[in-house]
């Protein structure tokens, strides 16, 4: 599933290149997760103001109105001059005359969804539990603590709620764990200051790079270039199990928590 890096990935591909293009069309194909809200017609002649991001929504401000978009599973956008045809995997086309943005989703969980607003009803529904953004100012260690220490889950379990901090996949919760130092089934309310400092600059420090590689590429992802994201190859744990770690040399484990996998060091991740 596409997480934040990718998401931001995708968004900084097209952000600056579709901001003030007219839409011309719109080209619905296979329904998806939900429907978009209101009829195609309706959007045509509104200008794209600009693309913002909050967790792994796309949201794109319209002159009346809003676009929410989710890459759901096995998502992608394109945005090109110029596209290919559209296939059986194409459902949204916004065609605009600065470009066409396409969204490919071959398992259709993903979702393209107009509102009003933020206020709107479906809106607060999707976005309204999100946590702080990890990568802005708001996601300080002080509140990031608090937030730990009122849990009665394991460190993994917390991150990958995103009710704390948003964005925080399995992938990245992984990694940001082994950077510091903690074992992923460590009760969260149980972190003293010093591994929650460590923490906290280690998510940072993985998105950040996550981003700057152009996220993760497994199966599905691509950029809106089609370019593949590579920070899988600079992985540290994950999708490593029985391979030594780079640190210590020890064999990389895996454990299953809440039906996902989590790879960790056994000797570097003691607690």
């Amino acid at each position: 599933m596409p997480e934040l890096p990718e998401v931001e990935v995708t968004r900084r591909g097209f952000a600056d290149a579709i901001a003030g293009a007219r839409i011309r069309a719109v080209l619905l194909g296979k329904p998806l997760r939900w429907p978009l809200g209101v009829e195609p017609s309706v959007l045509v002649d509104q200008r794209v103001l600009r693309v913002r991001r909050r967790g792994k929504y796309l949201l794109v401000d319209l002159s009346a109105g809003l676009l929410l978009i989710h890459l759901g599973m096995s998502g992608s956008l394109r945005f090109a001059p110029v596209l290919p045809a559209p296939d059986a995997h194409d459902h949204f086309e916004l065609q605009t005359d600065r470009g066409v943005l396409r969204l490919h989703d071959p398992r259709r969980f993903g979702a393209v969804v107009w509102v009003q607003d933020e206020e709107a009803p479906l809106a607060r529904k999707l976005l309204g539990h999100l946590g702080v953004e990890p990568l802005s100012d708001a996601f300080d260690i002080a509140t990031f603590q608090m937030g730990l220490k009122a849990s009665r889950q394991a460190i993994k379990q917390v991150l990958l709620a995103g009710h704390l901090v948003v964005g925080v996949g399995n992938i990245y919760a992984s990694e940001a764990l082994f950077r510091a130092r903690i074992r992923p089934t460590a009760m969260a309310a149980r972190l003293g200051p010093e591994r929650v400092r460590r923490l906290h600059a280690a998510i940072r420090e993985v998105l950040g790079e996550a981003v700057a590689l152009g996220g993760s590429t497994l199966r599905d992802f691509s950029g809106v270039q089609g370019q593949a994201g590579h920070f899988q190859l600079s992985a540290r744990v994950y999708g490593r199990a029985d391979q030594p770690c780079g640190v210590c040399g020890a064999a990389i484990r895996m454990l299953r928590q809440g039906q996902r996998s989590t790879f960790f060091c056994p000797h570097c991740q003691r607690a």
